[in-house]
């Protein structure tokens, strides 16, 4: 089971809103704060990345399962 479309497409919204925060934070806030606006950023990619895996082997397991 995929990500509904509307989640993935707020997980996009808000990573282009994340980038934009981060382009401003490194030129104007102190270095900790860009470093956990990039963390929440590999967050979204990571939620988003892992539940494609999941899914996937989600997949081959149940091709598995009906042989």
């Amino acid at each position: 089971m995929a990500l509904s479309q509307q989640v993935s497409d707020s997980l996009d919204e808000a990573k282009a809103n994340l980038r934009n925060a981060l382009a401003w934070a490194a030129r104007t806030e102190d270095t900790y704060i860009s470093k956990h606006i990039a963390d929440i950023l590999l967050s979204i990619d990571t939620i988003k990345d892992t539940h494609k895996y999941v899914s996937d082997l989600r997949d081959i397991m149940g091709e598995r399962d009906d042989k």
